[in-house]
């Protein structure tokens, strides 16, 4: 009687529904296919919230197009009656929930993702202590790309159990920190002054975001942070590279000493 019940879950699927299934799939295949190629091709030669948002439609579009394949083919071999779909659907997550269950779970935070966008193609994210540039978001995981050029699979799992720190969250701006460490004797408005003159000038920098310079006194001596805004998020690097060797040059001409920290003040230094 089990056998015979669930044979009748199934229609006969004729030699015309198999032809219309494998259509199906290789068009949905094909629409995926193209959309990994063109969508990041286009959105090279795009700038700003434009070319994040064509990169964010790269996984939409996959997702889109598994959901209407599956809405085509499915009652295409399967008898859709309320009975059927509640028994085909109870156990196969049941059958998932054992033996599948932290995969099935990247799968459910991946669409989550899509759709809460903790993280978008083309933004600057730290998950887990790992810091790069979103390239991928597949159904299962987060393809990044470190500041040293190595490919990090994170699976979506780790929304819901880690910390996700977007450093531009889809848009064009990012907030570039750069350290100063200098010794306590010398003119803290002439210094800071000086920073924002650097940043302002800098080849990189986003002029229409602002330039803050943050002061701190510590025992060792003074710690400057000048925060601005590259024009480019993935130029971070060029830019915090340009503060550091500029800044350091109009310093030492104005005779400012740097700072020079015992072992028991050291910084500790952030991979």
């Amino acid at each position: 009687m089990e056998t015979e019940k669930i044979i009748g879950l199934f229609k006969t699927v004729t030699s015309d529904a198999v032809i219309e299934i494998a259509l199906v799939i290789a068009f949905s295949v094909a629409i995926i296919w193209l959309s990994q190629r063109v969508l990041p091709w286009l959105a090279e030669r795009l700038h700003g919230k434009q070319r994040l948002f064509v990169l964010a439609l790269i996984p939409t579009t996959r997702v889109i197009v598994f959901i209407l394949a599956t809405i085509w083919i499915v009652p295409m071999v399967i008898e859709t009656t309320v009975q059927n779909m509640i028994a085909i659907l109870g156990a196969a997550g049941l059958a998932i929930g054992f033996a599948m269950k932290d995969y099935v779970s990247s799968l459910i935070a991946g669409i989550v993702a899509v759709y809460e966008l903790p993280y978008r193609p083309g933004d600057w994210i730290e998950v887990d202590g790992t810091y790069g540039e979103v390239k991928h978001i597949g159904m299962r995981a987060v393809e990044m790309v470190t500041p040293d050029d190595t490919v990090v699979f994170v699976p979506h799992l780790k929304l819901w159990s880690h910390l996700i720190h977007n450093a531009n969250n889809g848009g064009p701006s990012l907030m570039v920190v750069t350290d100063f460490y200098l010794s306590a004797d010398h003119d803290a408005h002439k210094v800071k002054q000086l920073l924002e003159d650097v940043a302002l000038t800098s080849p990189y920098v986003q002029l229409k975001q602002p330039i803050v310079v943050i002061i701190k006194e510590e025992p060792w001596g003074t710690h400057y942070r000048l925060k601005a805004y590259p024009i480019d998020p993935r130029q971070q690097f060029q830019f915090m590279t340009d503060l550091t060797a500029r800044g350091k040059v109009c310093l030492r001409a104005i005779d400012v000493k740097f700072a020079n920290l015992s072992p028991e003040h050291a910084v500790p230094v952030t991979p």
